[in-house]
């Protein structure tokens, strides 16, 4: 482990209650996480990425179709991982919503995964450098510079300047890559059990001065879209191969 090791103890928080609207019909019977990349279900692609980078908290903000994953993964121990679930309920909470409503769970300090990425990032490094300052959340962002979906992050000299999604600036090169740090108090202006956008707590921050960006120069790799999931079933395809490194 070592001095400089993030405590295993921060968790992470999966946001995996959308619609997966993008992926219909695919998604009308089967939620996302379990959708089949290289002969299984993404989600265990993605436990054993974070369980190699030693985090093996997992917090599941789930809605729709939700409880079939529970049936599948329970709490985790058969992954060598503990997994807990928080379901949005009757009300669609958002991204921003379903992470209020885990909170209780999810502790003062942790990470944040959208529930379609596949991120091969070293995940303690972003930890440690989020840690040693005090800001309330980390955006971890890439030049894109619209190679792989639309850059929507302003970063200059080590400064997230601008987020939008909506409202496209020239500055912006970078794109949000997919994972989030967070301190409880960047949730505290937003009301609990309410449709609440992530983006929007993001953009309240950057207003502050209180969002960090952490540049990564590994692309990442996301089953949003059809065209991402069948490049990420070729690249997984590949490395589980006999004889491939």
């Amino acid at each position: 482990m070592g001095m400089n090791a993030v405590p295993t103890t921060l968790p992470v928080a999966i946001l995996a209650g959308g619609l997966a609207t993008r992926l219909r019909p695919l998604t009308e019977r089967v939620p996302k996480l379990l959708l089949e990349v290289a002969g299984e279900p993404f989600f265990s692609h993605q436990i054993r990425l974070l369980r190699a980078a030693g985090l093996r908290r997992l917090i599941l903000c789930l809605g729709h179709l939700g409880e079939l994953i529970v049936e599948r993964y329970g709490d985790g121990r058969n992954w060598d991982v503990e997994i807990e679930y928080v379901f949005d309920g009757p009300k669609l909470l958002g991204t921003g919503g379903a992470l209020i409503q885990a909170l209780p769970k999810l502790g003062h300090v942790f990470y944040v995964l959208y529930g379609d990425s596949y991120l091969p990032i070293d995940y303690q490094a972003v930890g440690r450098a989020f840690l040693a300052s005090s800001q309330l959340g980390l955006m971890t962002v890439f030049e894109n510079r619209e190679r792989y979906d639309s850059s929507n992050v302003w970063f200059e000299n080590g400064k997230i300047r601008s987020y939008d999604k909506h409202e496209k600036l020239p500055q912006m090169q970078h794109i949000d890559y997919g994972l989030g740090m967070f301190r409880t108090a960047a949730f505290a202006s937003f009301p609990a059990q309410e449709a609440v956008d992530l983006a929007a707590v993001q953009k309240s921050l950057v207003t502050r001065g209180e969002l960090m960006g952490y540049e990564v120069f590994q692309r990442f790799y996301e089953i949003g879209s059809p065209a991402g999931l069948a490049e990420l079933d070729q690249l997984l395809k590949v490395s589980a191969a006999p004889g491939s490194a």
